[in-house]
């Protein structure tokens, strides 16, 4: 079906240096997950619902993403997503083990075939020695288990964010990839 908005209305509703990278991932998302009858849900904290964004921006992304949580306060990670406190309380928000448990949390709560979480210190303050600013963790959560990437990353808030989102994006098509084998 043709875009009536035209070919580039993901990128126009996209704004920032990464935002023709994240158009294009996210389009790749929108192909592999609707070929494969496959439903994508989002758990974002430090990208603040980026990367439910540029899913959205790509018109007929209704077709397989369900929806997303951004679970910026730590209540919200346990009253939503179903984390453990525990699990914060003795990793920190910022940690594979709260990705991991916010991915999980969020494809059962909406019952879609993959979820992907993202938690992480986005910047300029809120750093530590042992969590420092651009600290991020990005998991996946699928029906054969979950997966989850650390990154450090060196730029500004904006920059941070959009490189968490990135690797969010691209984690879910390397899962769709996976299942056709």
């Amino acid at each position: 079906m043709a875009d009536p908005a035209g070919p580039e209305a993901s990128d126009r509703l996209l704004t920032g240096p990464g935002s023709a990278a994240l158009a294009g991932l996210a389009e790749r998302l929108q192909h592999l997950s609707i070929a494969q009858g496959m439903t994508v849900g989002t758990a974002e904290s430090c990208t603040g619902g980026l990367v439910g964004h540029a899913i959205t921006a790509v018109p007929g992304s209704s077709a397989y993403y369900v929806g997303g949580v951004i679970s910026y306060a730590d209540r919200l990670k346990v009253e939503l997503l179903g984390v453990a406190a525990t699990t914060i309380d003795r990793h920190g928000a910022v940690s594979a083990q709260t990705a991991v448990a916010m991915a999980e949390g969020l494809r059962d709560r909406l019952a879609c075939d993959l979820a992907v979480a993202v938690t992480g210190v986005a910047g300029p303050d809120g750093g530590s020695a042992a969590k420092p600013v651009g600290l991020t963790y990005v998991a996946v959560a699928g029906a054969s288990g979950h997966q989850v990437e650390r990154h450090t990353w060196d730029g500004d808030r904006a920059a941070n964010q959009e490189r968490s989102a990135e690797v969010a994006l691209t984690m879910l098509i390397a899962a769709l990839d996976g299942d056709r084998s």
